[in-house]
């Protein structure tokens, strides 16, 4: 497949499925595949045909469905940057598991390499920087909490930790 073609977000949805099936039952099918994504079996051959032609996946028509290396990576980063996703929604944003889970579907696909990449250092910061932890999430959680503090108080906060810091 051609680096400059962009594959679509369906196209990306059926190699994380097929990939999520693959790891379960370790092949997939047609039939799984459709009614994992809630979709017509029919449907699922042309998509099917696409993704072989780009050598993304191994495909006879009613036969079994594996990825190619090639497409294992694509599906792997896929599937990983909805995990990332759907981690900062719920850990960090508090959103409820199920909303977060469907909004990092929609995410995965959007964001670019290099963005993605800054995201990634973003969570990472979060997760290490001494001014963060969890009462600095625990007040984020709150938003009660944050309506209530005064900027100066915020300031001093952060004065506070940069002195444990040094």
């Amino acid at each position: 497949m051609d680096k400059t073609k962009q594959l679509s977000e369906s196209l990306e949805d059926y190699l994380e499925t097929i990939l999520e099936l693959q790891t379960l039952k370790t092949v997939a099918r047609s039939k799984d595949i459709a009614e994992k994504l809630n979709i017509k079996r029919g449907s699922v051959t042309g998509m099917l045909k696409k993704l072989a032609s780009n050598e993304l996946i191994d495909y006879e028509p009613y036969g079994y469905v594996t990825l190619t290396a090639k497409g294992k990576k694509i599906a792997t980063d896929i599937r990983n940057r909805h995990l990332v996703f759907k981690d900062f929604l719920v850990r960090i944003l508090k959103i409820e598991e199920q909303t977060a889970n469907d909004a990092a579907c929609r995410m995965e696909h959007a964001m670019d390499k290099d963005t993605f990449k800054r995201f990634t250092d973003f969570i990472k910061f979060i997760d290490t920087c001494p001014r963060c932890g969890d009462d600095w999430l625990g007040a984020f959680a709150s938003p009660k909490a944050m309506d209530d503090k005064k900027a100066s108080e915020c300031k001093a906060c952060i004065e506070n930790c940069l002195k444990s810091v040094k």
